[in-house]
């Protein structure tokens, strides 16, 4: 896109385009100017994006100082909390490729000039990011900020909106009661915005923010807070001149880019989905996705845990992050292994904003550590392999405790997350086990659910160091314990998952990151002839068509058709 483009409807061609601008209420001095998408995900029933409707008024009084006209459109936006239920969780991955598709088809349908994206939470700001790749027109992306702190509970000094799941844990061990729970379900939400931890949500903002695409400083600041505000108006005025310098997303978006991301991620133990979100970005730009997966390896050796916040500690969340410098102040801490020429929406280098970013608010040096004093020598994430996993799987060592790092237990098999819930209720897990849920990735579940549930409940149940979990599914940023996803291939695909049988003996080894099952090839090779996949049968609407077109995780499980 350049500024040659700019006020095209002004020809005599685009009479009839002029009228439905008009009848819209724009002016015909407004057709002279950029024309500034805003895709507003806002939504009454996901927390990180009830603030977007103020918010996106900011961004409008932004493009309009800056000389653009904004024009704003609504994007769907699933949560992965409230999606529960049957299928409902199902429906949270797929959600991220409709949200690129609906972008895409407005920016091009109506022929805008650049794009600002507000988004906060799992999928949609992957979704975004997605399309402004496959578009390659200005874009930035403003995200919603984070929830406040909940009240202390126990021996944490602040909790989240997990907190009432580990809570239900202890009320099935008797240790609480329910109207305890109760009051969990009422305090540790106590503001809008993306949960307090270093999940999905906050992990993508950051990592938006480290690739370039949202401003300096603006991936964490709180949603309540009036820089959030701030930061929205100076994202429209940065869109405005983006679009009339030229300066497309693609040239912010690169495969030195996305290793940026990968490195503040494994900073700042970055959720688990941000690896099958980046190899989706990667695919946008034509890049192989096998090659984010090696940087996400490559830089699990290099890049040691600088800033732990929960789920890695509970004494810190993300309002502490951002008050003690956010991205900014971690990137800098690992500025020698970034490619600081890379470009960023501010119209400066990586370089160039981390010179001039601003001092923190209140800064903790035990939060964010040097390069000479980490939390942990090992990366945030880890890319697993090994028998069970021949196409990688995915682990986060920042919120495994070290004990259970490495972990050999017997083997227990469940072909759902809902049959796997009920064995947890019944309290039917005992120490020792690695409890499988298989059929639950992009193509079996199909939709790749998030399984924080089970996890959760047997923190509660005070089993996190005793048993383990390993999943083709997804789990949420805010889990511990000890848990390997993202098995590819999946159980749907033919992935050894399917071969596991109860009592198989399997060892998890993040410091190594290797995923073995010791199970003969002789014995694999029987149970492999004997072995036929038999997709549900109550698919139908989007879902069906979305598993028949998936691709496996460590491919970003992004939508494609085979050619004929």
């Amino acid at each position: 896109m350049t500024d040659s483009n700019i006020g095209r409807f002004l020809g005599p061609e685009y009479v009839a385009n002029r009228v439905l601008w008009k009848a819209c209420g724009y002016s015909g001095d407004d057709l002279k100017r950029p024309i500034i998408g805003i895709a507003n995900s806002f939504s009454d029933m996901v927390p990180g994006h009830t603030v977007f409707r103020r918010v996106a008024e900011q961004v409008k009084y932004g493009i309009y100082r800056a000389g653009g006209v904004p024009a704003e459109f609504g994007v769907i936006a699933c949560c992965d909390g409230v999606a529960t239920g049957h299928f409902g969780n199902n429906y949270v991955l797929p959600s991220r490729e409709l949200i690129a598709d609906s972008v895409e088809t407005m920016a091009q349908a109506h022929r805008l000039d650049g794009l600002v994206l507000l988004a906060s939470c799992d999928k949609i700001v992957p979704g975004m990011l997605m399309a402004a790749a496959r578009l390659d027109i200005a874009a930035i992306l403003v995200p919603g900020g984070c929830m406040l702190s909940g009240p202390p509970f126990g021996q944490r000094s602040k909790t989240d909106t997990t907190t009432a799941s580990e809570a239900a844990g202890k009320m099935q061990m008797g240790e609480l009661s329910p109207a305890d729970v109760e009051r969990l379900v009422d305090l540790t939400g106590p503001s809008c915005g993306s949960c307090q931890f270093m999940g999905t949500a906050n992990s993508m903002c950051g990592f938006s923010e480290a690739i370039g695409m949202t401003l300096p400083g603006g991936a964490l600041i709180p949603a309540v807070y009036n820089d959030r505000l701030r930061s929205a108006f100076a994202s429209g005025e940065k869109a405005v001149e983006m679009a009339l310098r030229g300066v497309s997303a693609r040239k912010i978006l690169s495969r030195e880019s996305l290793e940026n991301g990968v490195m503040t991620m494994m900073a700042v133990g970055g959720s688990s989905n941000v690896v099958i979100h980046s190899c989706a970005i990667a695919h946008e730009l034509g890049l192989d996705a096998a090659g984010i997966m090696d940087a996400f390896d490559r830089y699990s050796e290099k890049i040691p845990l600088i800033a732990k916040i929960n789920p890695a500690t509970h004494e810190y969340d993300a309002v502490d992050l951002h008050n003690a410098g956010g991205m900014p102040e971690v990137m800098k801490v690992i500025q020698p292994f970034l490619h600081t020429d890379c470009l960023t929406v501010s119209g400066q280098s990586v370089g160039e904003n981390l010179a001039g970013a601003a001092a923190p608010s209140a800064p903790n040096a035990d939060l964010i550590r040097g390069l000479d004093n980490p939390h942990s020598t090992l990366g945030g994430l880890a890319i697993m392999r090994g028998n069970l996993a021949p196409d990688t799987a995915v682990s986060k060592p920042a919120a495994i405790h070290e004990s259970v790092r490495a972990f050999t237990g017997t083997a227990v098999c469940f072909d759902s997350e809902d049959a796997c819930m009920e064995a947890v209720n019944a309290r039917r897990i005992t120490p020792g086990q690695v409890v499988v849920i298989r059929y639950e990735g992009p193509k079996g579940g199909p939709g790749m659910k998030e399984l924080y549930k089970p996890m959760k409940t047997l923190n509660g149940q005070g089993l996190s160091r005793s048993t383990a979990l390993i999943t083709d599914g997804r789990f949420s940023g805010t889990n511990n314990g000890c848990f390997v996803g993202h098995i590819s291939p999946e159980a749907a695909a033919g992935g050894p998952l399917a071969l596991v049988r109860d009592g198989d003996k399997i060892t998890i080894d993040v410091n190594r990151k290797e995923l073995t099952l010791h199970v003969d090839e002789a014995e694999l090779a029987a149970r492999r002839a004997a072995w036929k996949y038999r997709p549900r049968p109550d698919l139908r609407g989007y879902l069906k068509r979305y598993a028949a077109l998936v691709t496996s995780a460590d491919r970003g499980g992004v939508l494609e058709v085979g050619e004929d």
